[in-house]
């Protein structure tokens, strides 16, 4: 046995110790473990748990999973925090990318909760990413590990570009002869436009800084690099000059052409909502009753109460209620000024929904949490009444959850942010500028997904510099990307990908009206998985 864990060590594995009993009791190939685990897990992995192994010999395939945030799961599990994240890794790894395992028991009860789950309502999720927070006091060199490890990240997916086949770092770039095509991925680090009116960039990567010039006769090129923001990650190629580079393209991380737009085999529902405010003034109370009326079968025509005969989910991207001590003066804007009654009524309100509708939330800046995201899910003393209630499933901000799952169909990923970094984007970027602030919803969240990352510049929130990973990378593709905060209902697709902007249950505010931003209240998205189509359903009696 000591001579198997030291042979692990020397392999960069520690072992745990269920593990270790499968070792007793099992013959391994210690070779082939080794090579599975580089081939599925990249290296991602520290510590092999008999999970780990089992399913790393089980897959046919290799599996695009965030190991590190599996391994995490883990070891909330061993510290008595809650066993649901990792049995959710679980039920997702064996449903959708196992045909065959072993023949063990505590396995068999995974498969078999799939099935059941299936059976009984035909609408399983699995909770892909949830940040869980762990408190430590930050220093400067977070800041600095945090950006390398989001530099990393995104430096990972451009590597794979052709276009970005020659890439060098910038410290080789400046040794290199003068009108050399060269290319080089980097974080913008500064920005402005020059007296002959081209763009001058500021780029630095692991090795240094180089400013790249953007000709503003090339009118394409241009346009891109207008829309470009302190600190993302981009790819440039280009000639190299004299301690300069001049640019030839730009390249975003973005997601592939080639990203497939999933649908379902039958008609299911699923919708989308946000920011209901609830306790202020202005929260339509009235409509939000009729809303709820809908999805119990009780409100609208005939073809609309079937359509709510077959909604399964409803996902709602934050800001549940008003909050207190929000923004200076919203006591005058307060019709509930007690936090907790707030989460009181809402949970009343909940409570109506028919049980076999999950509903799926976030929080947003206005809820009892902290302002700094990632934000973790609500504290069950403050949001109670939420938590009692059978179908409500609380995750943090932002989130991933996958929706029917089964074993001959991957599901739907449904990414979840409340958009606090929007207003930034909408001021910052040119495309958007002109297209109409605020009012874009959809072109903000384009442009994330572009950039890979829900809050690319260091300002445009406020954050915790998380030395693990940054949570703010949009690290798996998803299906739906669902958003509120600016109370727009706007919508695209774009690449395979649906964008929704949630909308809102409340209207105008003073502070809204000093933000620019013009609700567009009442509104609900209600998406088709069969055809990926999606309406508007509008509860606001005063509008249209």
């Amino acid at each position: 046995m000591k001579n198997v864990i030291q042979n692990f060590l020397q392999e960069g594995y520690l072992v745990s110790p269920d593990f270790l009993d499968k070792i007793k009791t099992q013959k391994i190939n210690q070779e082939e473990i080794v090579l599975r685990l580089q081939e599925c897990t990249k290296g991602n992995v520290l510590i092999l748990s008999k999970d780990i192994v089992n399913i790393t010999c089980s897959l046919k395939k290799n599996l695009n999973l965030n190991w590190t945030e599996f391994e995490k799961s883990k070891a909330h599990l061993e510290k008595g925090f809650g066993d649901s994240l990792y049995e959710n890794f679980l039920k997702v790894i064996y449903s959708e990318h196992i045909e065959k395992i072993e023949p063990n028991k505590e396995e068999n009860t995974i498969e078999k909760s799939v099935e059941l789950e299936e059976k009984e309502n035909g609408s399983n999720f699995v909770i892909v990413k949830n940040y869980l927070d762990v408190s430590k006091k930050r220093e400067i060199q977070d800041f600095v590990k945090y950006f390398k490890l989001r530099y990393n990240f995104l430096k990972d997916l451009l590597i794979n570009r052709p276009e970005l086949n020659n890439i060098l770092s910038i410290n080789r770039i400046k040794n290199k002869d003068v009108q050399e095509n060269v290319s080089l991925i980097g974080l913008v680090y500064d920005k402005r436009i020059t007296k002959n009116g081209n763009i001058l960039l500021s780029v630095e990567d692991l090795s240094g800084t180089i400013p790249v010039v953007i000709s503003k006769n090339n009118r394409k090129l241009f346009e891109i690099a207008n829309d470009l923001v302190l600190d993302e990650v981009v790819g440039i190629c280009g000639t190299n000059g004299k301690n300069i580079m001049f640019t030839k393209n730009i390249l975003y991380p973005d997601i592939s052409l080639n990203n497939e737009f999933k649908k379902l085999d039958r008609d299911e529902y699923i919708v989308f909502t946000s920011d209901m405010h609830l306790g202020s003034k202005m929260f339509l109370e009235k409509e939000f009753l009729n809303f709820i009326d809908w999805l119990n079968g009780n409100y609208g025509d005939e073809k609309q109460k079937e359509i709510a005969k077959k909604v399964k989910f409803v996902f709602i991207s934050g800001d549940l209620v008003e909050g207190v001590g929000i923004y200076p003066g919203q006591e005058e804007d307060l019709l509930i000024k007690d936090v907790y009654k707030q989460y009181e009524i809402l949970g009343d309100h909940f409570g109506k929904i028919r049980k076999d509708i999950n509903l799926i939330m976030i929080g947003g800046n206005h809820d009892a949490l902290r302002l700094a995201e990632p934000q973790p899910i609500l504290d069950k003393k403050i949001g109670k009444p939420l938590y009692d209630l059978e179908n409500v499933t609380m995750v943090s901000n932002p989130s991933t959850i996958n929706i029917f799952s089964s074993k001959n169909f991957p599901g739907f990923n449904i990414l979840m942010y409340h958009g606090f970094s929007f207003p930034y984007l909408a001021d910052n970027v040119d495309s958007i500028v002109k297209s109409g602030r605020l009012d874009r919803a959809d072109l903000i969240m384009k442009q994330l997904l572009q950039k890979r990352h829900l809050a690319p510049t260091h300002e445009s929130t406020q954050y915790i510099p998380d030395t693990r990973e940054d949570f703010l990378v949009i690290d798996k593709i998803p299906d739906f990307f669902v958003s509120g905060h600016i109370h727009k209902t706007t919508s695209m697709n774009y690449r395979g990908v649906t964008l929704l902007g949630a909308g809102c249950w409340t209207k105008q505010t003073k502070d809204q009206e000093k933000r620019g931003i013009v609700p567009d209240p009442g509104k609900v998205f209600v998406v088709n998985l069969r055809t990926r189509e999606f309406k508007i359903l509008n509860f606001y009696e005063d509008g249209n």
